[in-house]
């Protein structure tokens, strides 16, 4: 049943989806100097590997790590959401993405989509550091609605993949339930 190509083809597309959006989000979050996102991005793109090998391996103990990360993800995308369109007291002007150690904001704010930058001379002497004096206009979208969008992006394909996940793991214990010869099972499961 596993052997199917069909499943394999949708299991390559899965992951290759998860990791292109995935790197994407990180480019622009690197550009955008946001550790707390790069950190959540790398963490993640680590476990889509683990979940990837688990599955190819017949290693269902990575699938469940693999489970248990993405619930975590969605939640880390839910707050994002949050953060952005300023819910529950959440301000999108906070360095909270940058663990407060730079004045950088989402790259989108300067850069989004018919976004026109200019940058104004500073208000008062000693103010060059400040982000302030950069005016943006004419956005077609404004930036918190593409963090918005690339958030349930984020979350769509992890649903996905948590779905996924859940059915490869049920029929990897539904083989190794069926096993006849436990030493080979042992030996497949643990080598």
């Amino acid at each position: 049943m596993w052997s199917d190509g069909a499943q394999v083809i949708y299991l390559w597309t899965l992951f290759a989806l998860l990791q292109l959006s995935a790197l994407e989000r990180q480019i622009f979050d690197f550009l955008g100097f946001q550790w707390a996102p790069i950190l959540g991005n790398f963490l993640h793109i680590i476990v889509v590997i683990l979940g990837l090998f688990g599955t190819i391996q017949y290693r269902p103990r990575y699938i469940v790590v693999y489970t248990v990360w993405t619930a975590l993800w969605v939640t880390w995308n839910v707050f994002i959401i949050c953060f952005y369109l300023e819910v529950g007291g959440l301000s999108k002007d906070t360095d909270l993405m940058t663990f407060n150690i730079s004045v950088h904001r989402s790259w989108w704010r300067e850069h989004g989509p018919g976004c026109v930058r200019r940058v104004l001379p500073p208000s008062a002497h000693g103010m060059t550091d400040d982000y302030t004096y950069v005016s943006v206009t004419g956005c077609i979208v404004d930036f918190q609605y593409l963090e918005v969008i690339h958030s349930a992006v984020q979350i769509l394909l992890s649903l996905v993949g948590f779905v996924y996940a859940c059915y490869v793991i049920s029929i990897f214990m539904e083989e190794e339930d069926a096993c006849k010869y436990y030493f080979i099972c042992f030996w497949v499961y643990f080598a």
